[in-house]
């Protein structure tokens, strides 16, 4: 028995050697989490650029680690763009009905205007309670504007002197983005009627943008969705005109140049100037125009995509024709800057910086653009 005491005793220790060694493991990986859950604030900055209309949209809705969103944000003050679009689905924030979750929403916008952004909110995406059983959150019931009026008035009396700009839906010229119902003209200016003075009512300086058009060349009578020249034109018809302030426009590339002319029958950048004629047609010329959504894809095999030459040349371009070109014109904000994870699609090839923060070349010849080391 005396014998066999030794070799117990250095089995014992053998395993308390191994649990401390876990142990420190597991707790140094707790500390490291908890770092990273954690993510202050730090100084005050500013963004330096040549070109202050320079925008991206962030897609931070579904990043849930602090650090990644507060680098997400220094990378795109780091690039030189001034403004983000982001989206603050009102399904996350009051998924019960009267009960508020602004912690996500708190963080993007604290971490965003301490990075010296300025925050264009997209508003939308119905909670349950909301709609009826089997619809999709892009429905909405016109008995139910006033809920969505009131989810739009507290978020922007929560962001007074944070957030200065909201955009009322997203491309209600789809038929996806409108729950799969027929695209109704009449009922989105009904939305914009009873959203658009609550928001005024609860926070007079923030700036309505309306619209949002995705870009679509939809014959008349499509299910899919209506010609976004026309939506236009049947908005302000329905007087659509006293209850924005702004309009919003998604202005895509496809495998066009920046500098490819606008033409009714063709999607491409310049499309913007021909939503901008109806306004004018329309006696809002006095409005401006953001863009909230723009691109080029550089996928090695979508057919409307650009190699990622031209994608660099296109977005630069772009740039400096919202600047030199576009008075009316107040941001540029392309899709996208990056994803929380990778789409594995075609979608991947709109971001500018990957998953894991590295900087894709798009990213470094926007930034030395912005510094103006590149001669537009």
């Amino acid at each position: 028995m005396r014998s066999r005491l030794p070799l117990r005793r250095s089995r014992w220790l053998t395993i308390l050697a191994v649990l401390l060694v876990v142990g420190g493991a597991a707790t140094f990986a707790v500390i490291r989490w908890q770092t990273r859950s954690v993510a202050p604030l730090g100084p005050q900055r500013t963004v330096t650029t040549v070109n202050p209309k320079m925008g991206v949209h962030t897609r931070l809705t579904d990043e849930v680690e602090p650090w990644k969103i507060k680098r997400s944000l220094e990378m795109v003050r780091e690039m030189g763009a001034p403004w983000i679009v982001e989206y603050f689905p009102w399904a996350y924030i009051e998924e019960t009905r009267g009960r508020y979750n602004w912690v996500h929403a708190d963080l993007v916008i604290e971490h965003a205007n301490r990075q010296g952004l300025t925050v264009i909110a997209r508003l939308g995406f119905v909670p349950e309670w909301a709609r009826p059983r089997g619809t999709t959150p892009l429905y909405l019931d016109e008995e139910r504007f006033g809920d969505f009026a009131d989810f739009a008035a507290k978020f922007v009396e929560r962001y007074a002197g944070k957030v200065a700009y909201v955009i009322v839906w997203n491309e209600p010229n789809l038929s996806l983005e409108w729950g799969y119902e027929p695209v109704e003209v009449d009922k989105y200016v009904a939305m914009l009627r009873m959203v658009y003075p609550a928001i005024k009512a609860a926070n007079p300086e923030v700036q309505v943008l309306a619209g949002a058009l995705a870009p679509t060349l939809a014959p008349p009578g499509s299910p899919d969705g209506m010609n976004d020249l026309v939506y236009l034109q049947r908005m302000y018809d329905a007087g659509a005109a006293s209850y924005f302030d702004i309009l919003a426009i998604h202005a895509y590339g496809w495998y066009f140049d920046a500098d490819e002319a606008p033409a009714a029958d063709l999607i491409n950048f310049r499309r913007a100037e021909l939503l901008r004629a109806v306004m004018e047609a329309n006696g809002d010329g006095h409005k401006s125009a953001m863009i909230t959504e723009a691109g080029w894809n550089d996928h090695p095999r979508w057919t409307r995509a650009v190699r990622p030459g031209q994608r660099i040349a296109n977005t630069i371009r772009a740039y400096e024709i919202a600047q030199q070109e576009w008075p009316w014109l107040e941001a540029l904000a392309f899709w996208a800057f990056r994803y929380p994870w990778d789409a594995k699609s075609y979608q991947d090839y709109y971001t500018f910086v990957r998953t894991d923060f590295e900087p894709k070349p798009i990213y470094t010849e926007v930034q030395r653009y912005a510094a103006g080391e590149v001669a537009p």
